[in-house]
């Protein structure tokens, strides 16, 4: 059962090894969520968001150097 579906609304939190987590992108819409491929992974899944192209580029910065999380507004 997925948690995720088109239309839905979450938070972006990025979450750091050292220091406070932070909010990086606020009541997202989720626009895509692929079916989970067959091959285990690490634990993480694809979720594709429509955001504003500078939300974006946080989002893309804070993925480089922390693990993304989405809470469900």
């Amino acid at each position: 059962m997925r948690l995720l579906r088109p239309g839905d609304r979450v938070d972006v939190v990025a979450a750091e090894r050292a220091g406070q987590p932070r909010v990086v992108a606020v009541a997202a819409r989720v626009a895509r969520v692929p079916e989970p491929e067959k091959v285990p992974g690490d634990g993480g899944a694809l979720v594709v968001l429509s955001v504003p192209r500078e939300t974006a580029r946080a989002l893309v910065g804070a993925g480089s150097v922390s693990r993304l999380a989405v809470t469900l507004c």
